[in-house]
């Protein structure tokens, strides 16, 4: 019977192993037009708030110089940030990394305000053109586009109104035909 309680703990901790996993591929990715903030705990020289990322997805940072953060999670970059600080300048660092604002998503075509607006995330199709003010009178429920940032073909797919829009997308509303 002890055989089969350490097998299934050892299964347990496998499954949280790969949910622990799955979830940090799934993490929000930080890319050029993020702006963030880094405090370091007891340090405020080393604190620096509203650092936009550039168009490499860099920025300066004190003692280490041109940091890049393209790709990285919040959580990546804070241990990047603290291996090194870590030795070199501090016994030790306390570093968080805080998103405080999201790259532009953009959308046009048939929305009464096409721009570029704020990711928010869990933002969808519908959330995207509430933002834009809502459709125009002669757009298409039906025929709606987004390029992906991600994607390099830059191949536009089709959308529905709960699709996800993601940080960088541009969403396009087409003219329904009447």
């Amino acid at each position: 019977m002890k055989f089969y309680a350490r097998l299934s703990l050892i299964f347990i901790i496998a499954m949280f192993a790969n949910i622990s996993i799955a979830n940090t591929n799934t993490e929000y990715q930080l890319s050029s037009g993020d702006v963030i903030s880094i405090t370091v705990f007891a340090e405020p020289d080393l604190s620096l708030e509203k650092i936009k990322l550039n168009e490499t997805g860099s920025f300066s940072y004190p003692f280490i110089g041109e940091v890049k953060a393209e790709g990285l999670s919040s959580t990546e970059l804070q241990t990047k940030i603290t291996n090194e600080l870590s030795g070199k300048y501090l016994v030790n660092p306390k570093v968080t990394v805080s998103i405080i604002e999201y790259r532009q998503f953009y959308i046009s075509g048939e929305v009464k305000n096409p721009d570029g607006y704020p990711f928010q995330p869990g933002l969808t199709v519908r959330r995207a053109i509430a933002l834009a003010g809502g459709l125009s009178e002669r757009a298409s429920e039906n025929r709606m586009t987004v390029i992906r940032e991600k994607d390099p073909t830059k191949t536009p797919e089709k959308v529905t109104m709960e699709d996800l829009v993601m940080p960088g997308d541009t969403l396009t509303i087409d003219q329904g035909f009447f």
